[in-house]
């Protein structure tokens, strides 16, 4: 199974906030992230399970 066969499900969405700034997240489809505007951080998504570890986060 690949990266590409498994979606996220959008619907987790409102579930989750970024760990640092307890701020809502942006779903960005294209690079598979959650996005932290607060933050400046942008969390993968692997296999449709979002990595919300500030360590494994990139920078923004």
């Amino acid at each position: 199974m690949t990266d590409a066969t498994v979606q996220f499900d959008r619907r987790m969405l409102e579930a989750l906030i970024c760990p640092r700034t307890q701020t809502t997240l942006v779903y960005d489809a294209e690079k598979q992230e959650l996005v932290s505007k607060a933050a400046g951080l942008a969390y993968p998504i692997r296999n449709g399970i979002p990595v919300m570890l500030p360590d494994e986060a990139r920078t923004l």
